[in-house]
């Protein structure tokens, strides 16, 4: 990641580029947190009452706003901003702030001591609690702004086309974004797998991330977003910027009015499948192209729950699936519970490095009947379907490390006729590939921690996301082994992590012998238009080259260059 400067005075930031596209516009940054200055003496007693009561009401104001956004919103985006507004109304860090209240500290010093203490407790525990420290700093900002009556800080409301670019952006930020007036989202931090990006696909704009050198570009200067490269170029001239931008759209165009099912130019075809969490996404994923659900998180159902549901409630939830995709495949995920997705049911408290922890399959080693009531669940549920139908309901264990777990796993499928399958997620299930296929049917690679555990890197670190980037050669040379394990068995190997919603890496995963993709039903065409119009010689080559790089940013522009060439 640099700044360089071309002899046309052009200025070219280069991050990690996570959604496709072409944008030119001028920056617009992220308005700043307010300004607090600190009290010189405490609150009087006699005030305190009042001073806490100001705090009440501006976190209730703060999030009284995030919910009316959230029932304006659709899908993710309302999600998220969900999500934001139940954690400004936390007990836990208001608690804290009105106990600092209490004891004489301001309003504003105790929002922002409080929040400080729960930050510094969600790096601690790493995972998707770390990834929720931008959002509490959201919050904070927000709450700060309402208790000195300034405007919430956070996203401009532009009146024409921009760039949106910040140090990080919260969901509440890039949730209810309208695409054409914010046209790219570059951030100096984040990753592949932030909500930034993640909302980015579902608007369907350009998003850079990891951008080093970002503040030199100031605001109202006019730059052309290139997501695929990476790039924030300055200084171009317009008349090539607005070329580069009118050959995107016809690319949107293609993905407008792509139709699957996926297919290389020559043929070879390539399931496109959607990642769902729950009935409502499954039902609106089933009005895309996806030919099935190759990914159900089946533990985000459950978030909220404080006690396990039972099978019969299980078996509703996961028939809402399944009814919305027909007849097709859908692949079911046992709980991935622990590390960024703690359920208070069966997470274990207190590990000192919970993504290594006691999480996915782990969790059936201490409590067994976790596991086999939600198998329970999951063959009730295709009971509904017949013949054929039911035996596309698949189910796969996250986090197997060992063969014997793999080969007890598929007992247990086997036992109520379901189809067993687990994810390569642990480098060494890739290593003996061809061994754990003796005992499952198919393979489902998760490039998200595939790349954190090949990399030994945090996948919600900021700091090191281009570590934790799928077009790692590293990553790469595991994918390919684990998809020519599944050649020679004759058994499936699929994608599900982020890398299956790359365009380009997309035709590397084919390359290497990958013969599924699960994504965000909203990624779907694009992939699609990009496999359409390249053949499988192609994207051999452009494996090829990747696996042949020294790094993720040499693998990406070597491979991209033997697709177009």
């Amino acid at each position: 990641m640099s700044t360089t400067t071309t002899p046309q005075q052009a200025r070219t930031v280069t991050g990690t580029g996570v959604v496709p596209g072409i944008s030119y516009a001028p920056v617009a940054w992220k308005r700043d947190r307010p300004e607090t200055t600190p009290r010189s003496t405490p609150v009087a007693p006699e005030d305190r009452p009042a001073e806490a009561e100001r705090l009440t009401a501006a976190v209730a104001a703060v999030a009284d706003r995030l919910e009316e956004r959230a029932s304006t919103a659709t899908g993710v985006a309302s999600e998220v901003l969900a999500a934001t507004a139940a954690l400004a109304r936390d007990r836990g860090w208001r608690k804290a702030a009105t106990k600092l209240v209490n004891a004489g500290t301001g309003a504003e010093e105790a929002t922002i001591a409080a929040i400080a203490q729960f930050i510094a407790t969600f790096e601690k525990l790493g995972g998707l609690m770390a990834e929720r420290t931008t959002d509490l700093r959201d919050i904070r900002d927000r709450v700060v702004a309402q208790l000195l009556g300034l405007p919430e800080p956070g996203v401009p409301t532009p009146d024409h086309p921009v760039v949106l670019c910040a140090d990080d952006l919260a969901p509440a930020d890039t949730a209810g974004l309208d695409p054409a007036l914010v046209v790219a989202l570059v951030t100096e931090l984040g990753g592949p797998t932030s909500h930034t990006a993640i909302i980015s696909r579902q608007l369907g704009i350009p998003c850079i991330v990891a951008a080093t050198g970002l503040r030199e570009l100031e605001e109202g200067t006019l730059v052309l977003v290139d997501g695929t490269a990476g790039t924030i170029t300055a200084g171009m001239e317009q008349e090539a910027a607005r070329t580069l931008v009118e050959a995107d759209a016809e690319r949107l165009r293609a993905v407008r009015e792509w139709r699957g099912p996926g297919r290389t130019a020559d043929g070879r075809e390539v399931e496109l499948l959607a990642n769902v969490q729950d009935g409502a996404g499954a039902t609106v994923a089933a009005r895309s192209e996806a030919r099935g659900v190759g990914l159900f998180r089946t533990e985000l159902c459950f978030l909220n729950a404080d006690k396990e549901p039972d099978v019969a409630t299980q078996s509703v939830i996961y028939a809402e699936v399944l009814d919305a995709f027909g007849e097709a495949k859908v692949v079911v995920r046992t709980l991935d519970a622990g590390s960024d997705k703690p359920l208070r049911y069966a997470t274990m408290p207190n590990e000192e490095n919970p993504a290594l922890g006691v999480r996915g399959i782990r969790t059936a080693g201490r409590d067994e009947g976790l596991l086999t009531r939600q198998l329970d669940a999951v063959a009730r549920a295709a009971d509904s379907r017949s013949g054929a139908a039911r035996e596309k309901v698949w189910v796969m264990a996250p986090m197997v490390a060992t063969i014997p777990e793999a080969a007890w796993f598929a007992r247990l499928c086997r036992e109520r006729d379901l189809v067993p399958g687990i994810m390569v997620e642990v480098p060494s299930v890739a290593l003996l590939a061809d061994r754990f296929l003796e005992h499952v049917d198919f393979l489902s690679i998760g490039t998200n921690d595939l790349s954190q555990y090949t990399m030994a890197a945090d996948r919600m670190s900021p700091h090191l996301a281009t570590l934790t980037d799928p077009w790692q050669p590293g990553v790469l040379t595991l994918i390919s082994m684990t998809a020519r394990a599944g050649q020679a068995a004759g058994k499936p190997v699929g994608v599900c992590g982020e890398a299956a919603a790359d365009p380009h890496l997309a035709c590397v995963l084919v390359g290497l012998g990958v013969t599924s993709l699960s994504m965000a039903a909203s990624a779907i065409a694009t992939v699609g238009v990009q496999l359409g119009g390249v053949d499988v010689a192609a994207c051999e080559r452009a494996a090829a080259a990747a696996l042949a790089a020294d790094d993720a940013a040499a693998a990406k522009a070597a491979a991209v260059a033997a697709l177009d060439g």
